[in-house]
């Protein structure tokens, strides 16, 4: 009976800090995600003279938009990831707070928020 309540305190001392943890890393990949998707973005701008429009999103780095919009289009990305909360990364161009805004809205997928819930975007990153 003893050990029971010893594992119980340990747990309840552990449990906040491996939580903590996880969200800690959520933030951290998302970051990694919109740093390989920024750098997709630039090779893809060297490569057609201009960035993917809003319409056709983050989508015209894994398929080709169209010999028109994309000359010398190559396959920048295998796959799109999703954000670490399975939600789209959202992608504007031209952007509002640099040449294109590239962001999650976080934890809770909604404009805004603090602390896990709050945005995630390029422009925090340079």
């Amino acid at each position: 009976m003893v050990v029971v309540v010893i594992i119980g305190l340990l747990a309840a001392l552990v449990a906040p800090a491996l939580i903590g943890n996880i969200d800690r890393a959520q933030v951290n990949r998302a970051m990694a995600d919109i740093r390989s998707i920024e750098t997709a973005l630039n090779l893809y701008r060297l490569d057609n003279f201009r960035y993917p429009s809003t319409d056709q999103g983050l989508d015209a780095l894994v398929s080709n938009p169209g010999e028109a919009a994309a000359p010398n289009w190559k396959a920048y990305l295998r796959s799109l990831p999703s954000d670490p909360w399975n939600q789209p990364y959202q992608y504007v161009y031209p952007g509002q707070r640099g040449e294109f805004d590239l962001f999650t809205y976080g934890a809770d997928g909604v404009q805004g928020g603090e602390d896990i819930n709050a945005d995630i975007g390029n422009w925090e990153l340079n």
